[in-house]
């Protein structure tokens, strides 16, 4: 999915220097995601200060960088725009307590689940919702106090600055690396805008229409203990509750894809549980102090470890450099263009999206670009962990299906004792059942039948079904089954339905293996 060679040597120096790097990037971005929630920018910095902190500090996997995301920023926009930021503070502390008891009971483990496909659809959609998000900055209150459109030399002043921002970080890392390309944009398009008559709305602007308050300034300062100012009853718990669920989901899903994908980078083994506990205490705090959470970044992370960052070293001096910023800068914020954030989004919008899924689209099994489309598709309609699931589950029933055609019985006779002999090839599972039993003929098969499972599996309890199922029409015409050759967990499987592995036919088969021994 990316393509970078990083350094498989860790030193303390590469951290530093590459931690504050990503500190200088993580100031357009976590302005930027602040504005896709719908909240002050300061709350986003916040965010990305401490769950970068407590995630590089405390997480498992040393070099990745946390902050806040446009992933979970979409989610939060419809809580903010419905219940107000305290709700959402409400809801970023419980999202971290479910993450917190994701890592205690090892979820994390799942993430091997999710197949190549999903994951293509799971960046394609992230990017597409990050893109429509940006949208909305192209709109501007009325006389009326209505959001419209922006028409006329204020579209066009926006879209030269959006182009010139994007232009400033494509070609500047051709001509030297030295800096952040993302940050020296912001620069160049704020004194352009400061030191021309150009009518540019600011990052102060757009607060001040948010907020409604024309005296509206960012004051900098360390992040305050404050109990998020909402009822502590169930009607609140009935309303953060399903918020806080999906944030949970889209934070530990983005989060160990990330991780995943650092492991294969540098080689080496992330741990998923500790991750998700980190995660959870990040996003805790954060309810705590006025940040809207997060979770790890994908193009941030990679800015790290492409610059040598492979230590928790490197996270803890980005968090550190971000609050150096967040102290002492925040004034500075003020006069950023929106038009500079717009344009950074754009290009993180163009380096997410998987372009190489489109041309591969006629290469791969055509269930494969399904899934990719559907999952891109239920992104933008609903949100990423919704998607991700939906993938999971429908690249399973295609394994399924395909694998059911796997399971092939072969017929014989024995020429010495004249018994039915039965080879099964493939795995016996709740999908291959029905062409399982099709391949038997109880009614022209002598009295005694052996099924010789040599080179097969009973791989669930559908498979046990199909056994008994099997047993009880030979056992109706009088004949005998045997079975041969059981598998170390065929053998456990048949177990807990009694006397079955012992025996080479069926006393009783009206048998039922109860689903909780199965676990």
């Amino acid at each position: 999915m990316f393509k970078l060679h990083a350094s498989k040597v860790a030193s303390l120096k590469n951290d530093v220097l590459s931690g504050l790097t990503v500190a200088l990037a993580l100031v357009p971005e976590a302005v930027a995601f602040a504005f896709v929630a719908g909240v002050d920018p300061l709350i986003g910095l916040y965010a990305a200060f401490m769950v970068g902190l407590i995630t590089s500090a405390f997480g498992g996997r040393p070099g990745m960088i946390s902050g806040a995301t446009g992933a979970m920023a979409v989610v939060m926009v419809s809580l903010v725009a419905l219940h107000g930021v305290q709700y959402l503070f409400a809801a970023v502390l419980l999202t971290g307590v479910i993450q917190i008891l994701a890592g205690i009971f090892k979820l994390g483990k799942f993430i091997r689940l999710v197949p190549h496909p999903v994951m293509l659809g799971f960046v394609n959609g992230l990017a597409i919702v990050i893109f429509l998000a940006q949208l909305g900055q192209f709109k501007v209150f009325n006389d009326a106090g209505e959001l419209e459109w922006m028409s006329g030399n204020a579209l066009y002043t926006m879209l030269c600055l959006v182009a010139l921002t994007m232009a400033i970080i494509h070609f500047l890392p051709k001509l030297t690396k030295a800096v952040p390309s993302s940050l020296v944009a912001i620069i160049v398009v704020t004194l352009i805008a400061v030191y021309t008559d150009i009518d540019a709305r600011t990052v102060i602007d757009y607060v001040r229409d948010m907020t409604g308050d024309p005296t509206r300034t960012l004051e900098g300062g360390l992040p305050t203990f404050n109990i998020p100012d909402v009822p502590w009853n169930i009607d609140t718990l009935l309303i953060i509750l399903p918020f806080s669920l999906v944030l949970a989901a889209i934070g530990l899903i983005e989060s160990l894809l990330t991780l995943s994908l650092i492991d294969e980078l540098t080689e080496t083994h992330g741990q998923a549980n500790r991750e998700c506990v980190a995660q959870g205490a990040a996003n805790t705090v954060n309810g705590f102090f006025g940040g809207m959470g997060g979770c790890a970044m994908i193009g941030q992370s990679m800015i790290n470890v492409n610059s040598g960052g492979r230590g928790r070293t490197s996270g803890i001096v980005a968090a550190l450099g971000l609050l150096f910023f967040i102290v002492f800068a925040s004034g500075l914020i003020e006069m950023i263009p929106l038009a500079a954030l717009v344009g950074v989004m754009f290009i993180v919008v163009i380096g997410t999206f998987e372009w190489s899924s489109l041309r591969i689209m006629r290469k791969i099994p055509k269930a494969d670009a399904f899934v990719i489309v559907l999952v891109s598709g239920v992104t933008v309609i609903s949100d990423l962990a919704v998607a991700v699931i939906v993938g999971v589950i429908v690249s399973a029933l295609v394994f399924a299906w395909q694998h059911a055609k796997h399971v092939e019985v072969k017929r014989s006779e024995c020429s010495q004792t004249g018994w039915t002999l039965y080879e099964v090839n493939g795995p016996l599972f709740f999908g291959a059942v029905t062409s399982f039993l099709e391949q038997f003929d109880p009614q022209s098969d002598s009295d005694d039948v052996i099924v010789e499972f040599k080179n097969s599996r009973v791989a669930d309890h559908s498979g046990i079904e199909a056994i008994d199922t099997l047993a009880e029409r030979y056992k109706k015409r009088g004949k005998k089954l045997h079975l041969r050759h059981l598998s170390a967990e065929c053998k456990t499987l048949l177990t807990k339905a009694g006397d079955l592995v012992e025996a080479n036919f069926f006393e009783d088969p009206k048998y039922h293996v109860a689903s909780d021994k199965l676990d």
